[in-house]
């Protein structure tokens, strides 16, 4: 698992190019706020997903997403949540390498003791004059290459 395409906030809208744009992922993270049942099922056409249950994904569909993730992709291990403010963890003393959440609709990418943040942005509908974007995560090099895509 050396590439993870990472999205977030689709809010019911799956666009064409960010299916586009995650083709050639060996794995899909969704972190929250995915707005509807078929979204999770689409991005499954890409790769296999990972998901968390966001603040707006409260119907019956999303009952059984958990709040928090685990992924383990090779020696590398990541937390997915989906607003950092709920992090119940202290990711550094856990052993996580990286931390994936959305929430706050803005793409970024900070390190702080040894551990990557990574935040894909919104691919759903546009939210104030905020980018529409999502994340392709390379594993394959060190330091870990994180390219954003605005879509």
């Amino acid at each position: 698992m050396q590439r993870i395409g990472l999205i977030s906030d689709t809010h019911g809208l799956l666009r064409q190019e960010a299916l586009d744009a995650l083709q050639g992922s060996d794995l899909i993270i969704h972190a929250g706020d995915v707005g509807g049942p078929g979204i999770i099922d689409r991005l499954r056409g890409v790769a296999p997903v990972v998901a968390v249950r966001g603040n707006v994904d409260t119907g019956s569909w999303a009952s059984d997403w958990p709040a928090s993730a685990v992924v383990d992709a090779g020696s590398v291990k990541i937390y997915v949540v989906h607003n950092i403010d709920d992090l119940d963890v202290n990711p550094a003393a856990e052993g996580f390498h990286i931390v994936v959440s959305g929430h706050s609709h803005k793409p970024g990418r900070t390190e702080r003791a040894g551990v990557l943040y990574v935040n894909p942005g919104s691919a759903g509908p546009r939210r104030f004059k905020l980018p529409i974007s999502l994340a392709r995560l390379n594993l394959r090099e060190q330091p870990w290459n994180v390219e954003f895509i605005e879509l």
